[in-house]
């Protein structure tokens, strides 16, 4: 599909000039509610955030944020074919796990489905880059700090950019999370577009 594209941009070109084709690339978002706009207006979640700062900064990218709130590495997994059949995305941003480990989910389980995600998402040509999750204390010791490797360890795998822990900054911080402890509010999202924003850029173009 992207080899096709590129012959229409360079015929245009041939035709009608450099201006014919300026290709807008897809930057993908596969997330939970840290990126689904939980419990506040789509155009306040982050994901609507990086656009307008890709376009200000004069990034020819469009965003697509197929984040789900509840979704786990299952179901992005599951899904995740068709989202890239059918917006055929430079980059992928994968931001799932914490639903996986506030569940108890199987470690195994949740570090092969997200290898499935970057190999899928890979093989049709997109980078990758893994936004990194940290669970409540309260889960154990062995758990959590199992559950926090294994995000590096991909990265280290898959030599990917990692996001260390998208809720930084936020996350230890009442006023800037909601009433459950778990979800950042519309004025924590600034902080999580400046956490993408940092390991995002040296990957644009």
């Amino acid at each position: 599909m992207k080899k096709t594209v590129s012959l229409v941009c360079f015929v245009a070109v041939a035709f009608l000039g450099t201006h014919a084709c300026a290709a807008e690339r897809v930057l993908l978002v596969v997330g939970d509610s840290l990126s689904a706009g939980y419990n506040m207006r789509l155009d306040q979640a982050w994901p609507s955030l990086l656009q307008n700062r890709l376009q200000g900064n004069g990034h020819s990218y469009r965003v697509v944020n197929a984040s789900i709130t509840g979704d786990t590495t299952q179901g992005g997994l599951a899904r995740l074919p068709r989202l890239l059949q059918r917006h055929q995305p430079d980059m992928v941003i994968i931001e799932l796990g914490g639903n996986d480990g506030l569940r108890g989910l199987s470690l195994e389980v949740t570090r092969r489905n997200l290898s499935g995600m970057i190999e899928a998402s890979q093989a049709m040509g997109a980078g990758v880059i893994l936004a990194g999750i940290m669970l409540p204390p309260n889960y154990g010791v062995a758990y959590t700090d199992r559950f926090q490797s294994m995000y590096p360890e991909l990265s280290d795998t898959y030599g990917l950019p990692l996001i260390p822990f998208l809720l930084e900054g936020v996350a230890l911080n009442p006023e800037l999370m909601m009433a459950d402890g778990i979800h950042p509010t519309a004025g924590a999202q600034p902080i999580l577009l400046e956490n993408v924003w940092s390991v995002l850029v040296p990957e644009l173009d």
